[in-house]
């Protein structure tokens, strides 16, 4: 089985966007639709030809492109069976715990609500590729527009068991932001202080953050460390549960 071939890009203001493509069929699957111009430019780019999208939520700066390019290519749409209805252009639903294959390559469903209360991340096991659009991102997680502070801890939970080595490909370049944040709330990590210098400097030379890695963001992202006693100390809930610390990290970059 051939290794797959990425392509990321920037799409709207700030959106990822990120075309998976399996050189041995030519199948090809945007992450997502945010914008039509875009992922045909990235298309043309590689010579390739949209087979799918694998939507992950149903907010507008990911779905906007859906039909025209379901249109252009009559590419298959895969989304959320909770969000379907919501969903442009939809062709098949899954949830929690469904399996795919993409050019025989095994890709697990894995429900994630918090930012929306059906969104879905995308993950190819064998490849080691996660897709978490806005659920995880580096050094951060989304916002809470559908969901509870618990749902999203435990969406993040089910990512965190994913193993370490896992390259994450995530929703949009927040990292710079992110990073500032997060160094509020863990100071004294230096693993996390190295990688906001190295992210200021990948930034201020307009390159990207992503993908990461699990592994990294177990150790630098706040968002997912809960449970750290630094953490907690500095914000004086040395006996609180896990989710609520993660709710006042979350209450905290919302107020940042």
């Amino acid at each position: 089985m051939a290794n797959l071939e990425l392509d990321l890009f920037l799409c709207r203001s700030d959106n990822f966007g990120v075309l998976v493509h399996d050189p041995q069929s030519g199948a090809t699957a945007s992450i997502d639709a945010p914008e039509e111009l875009p992922i045909l430019g990235a298309l043309k780019r590689r010579g390739w030809k949209l087979t799918h999208i694998f939507t992950t939520h149903h907010h507008p700066d990911h779905v906007d492109a859906n039909l025209a390019l379901k249109q252009a290519f009559g590419a298959t749409i895969i989304g959320p069976e909770n969000e379907a209805g919501k969903i442009p252009g939809i062709d098949r639903t899954v949830g929690d715990g469904d399996h795919f294959e993409f050019a025989g390559h095994r890709v697990d469903v894995i429900e994630t609500p918090g930012h929306t209360t059906g969104h879905i991340c995308f993950h190819f096991p064998d490849d080691k590729l996660l897709f978490s659009a806005d659920t995880l991102f580096a050094l951060g997680c989304g916002r809470l527009f559908e969901g509870t502070p618990t749902q999203m801890w435990t969406s993040l939970e089910k990512l965190m068991a994913l193993p370490d080595d896992t390259a994450v490909y995530f929703g949009h370049e927040y990292t710079l932001s992110n990073a500032r944040f997060a160094l509020t709330v863990d100071p004294a990590n230096e693993e996390l202080k190295k990688r906001a210098a190295e992210i200021e400097s990948i930034r201020a030379k307009g390159g990207f953050t992503a993908p990461t890695t699990l592994g990294l963001e177990k150790r630098t992202n706040p968002f997912l460390r809960a449970h750290d006693p630094g953490i907690r100390a500095h914000l004086d809930m040395p006996g609180a549960s896990d989710a609520d610390v993660f709710a006042e990290i979350r209450m905290r970059k919302d107020n940042f």
